[in-house]
């Protein structure tokens, strides 16, 4: 493979996993919390804990922390392949994403694990996780979203310097 087509190899991973991460946080703001919302609380504990448990996967894993890898990969290709423009926004992207992983670092597993421990006090429980929790996504949304549209317009300004460069 050449140098180009392993940037752009490396920018597509990244753009394409940051979207499924950004999908999947999305799913969880218009859907699968809404939905949990009109449960009663034990249902809205115990679906939660079941959803923590089964998203705890190696899976998740690779695409979560890969969506944050590639990117900062590709952001760096960028910039050694003299497309410093395409950089700026691949390093937007980047800082984006880690927001996303601060966020959930600081908010979101700790109250993931909070909820595991919560006894059989499911209204607590649930009074203590949800608002928190539904917050702390939306703006893993709203960064994984942003840095969606930044690794957009870092391919976009690739593709602009690959067609010159042919």
């Amino acid at each position: 493979m050449t140098s180009t087509t392993t940037q752009s190899a490396t920018l597509v991973a990244a753009t394409v996993s940051t979207g499924l991460m950004a999908g999947l946080y999305f799913a969880f703001d218009i859907s699968v919390m809404p939905g949990l919302g009109r449960g009663d609380d034990q249902t809205y504990v115990t679906a939660m804990r079941n959803i923590n448990d089964a998203i705890d996967n190696g899976l998740f894993g690779l695409l979560f922390l890969g969506a944050f890898l590639a990117t900062g990969v590709a952001a760096a290709q960028q910039q050694r392949g003299g497309r410093p423009d395409a950089a700026r926004w691949g390093w937007t992207a980047f800082a984006l994403y880690a927001l996303s992983l601060v966020v959930t670092a600081a908010i979101n597993i700790p109250l993931n694990n909070q909820l595991a421990r919560a006894g059989a006090d499911f209204g607590a429980a649930r009074s203590r996780f949800g608002g928190r929790w539904t917050g702390g996504n939306l703006v893993r949304t709203l960064a994984c979203t942003a840095a969606l549209a930044a690794l957009g317009r870092a391919l976009t300004l690739h593709g602009r310097g690959s067609a010159a460069a042919a």
